[in-house]
């Protein structure tokens, strides 16, 4: 029986940005991540350039070439340069979690593309994405939701509304379904926003 091979190691990732204090951030990211980290020097390490805009994190990289960008701001013409100088992944600094940072490191390493949807749209000129408006809530609804608002956990909100904890169960599963929410903060900061509460 013949031993598996252990998988080559992984390029590591050399950070280019216009500031230091963004590149610190950046390399923390990757170090959380678990991405190994070059030198300056860099050798064949994969370039991930930082920049508020794409045009800054270009222009950090000199004569390198970027594989990762990683920016907060998206321009059209930034994204069809950064595609040109080879550029295959792209990152914005908000989506910035060790998961999505991780699987964009590998795009770039493997030269895959990955682009967010929002930066897909503004490079193929389309409209941009436009929030969707939550529909009307019910009367219950709005007193959950002003409630967890206030801080009040489920059993606290159920002796408030006279009501069983199962039933506050489903009115916020309804609440986090109609106002698009990936969680109880996600759905209040949405309902201010939108004026619902």
């Amino acid at each position: 029986m013949t031993a598996l091979l252990a998988p080559p190691a992984a390029l590591p990732v050399r950070v280019v940005a216009a500031d230091e204090s963004t590149r610190a951030k950046i390399t923390s990211a990757l170090r959380l991540a678990g991405v190994p980290l070059s030198g300056p020097a860099g050798g064949s390490a994969v370039v991930a350039a930082v920049g508020e805009t794409v045009e800054d994190a270009i222009d950090a990289c000199g004569t390198a070439t970027p594989g990762l960008v990683v920016a907060e701001r998206f321009s059209q013409i930034g994204v069809r340069r950064a595609l040109r100088m080879g550029a295959s992944a792209m990152l914005r600094t908000a989506d910035l979690t060790p998961a999505r940072l991780l699987a964009a490191v590998d795009a770039a390493r493997s030269g895959d593309g990955r682009v967010p949807h929002e930066v897909l749209v503004r490079l193929l000129g389309g409209p941009e994405p436009v929030e969707p408006v939550p529909a009307v809530l019910t009367r219950r609804q709005t007193s959950v939701l002003g409630l967890m608002a206030d801080g009040h956990g489920n059993a606290d909100i159920a002796r408030m509304l006279r009501c069983s904890e199962h039933t506050v169960k489903n009115v916020i599963y309804e609440l986090m379904g109609r106002l698009q929410a990936r969680n109880r903060s996600h759905a209040v900061a949405t309902a201010i926003r939108t004026g619902l509460i």
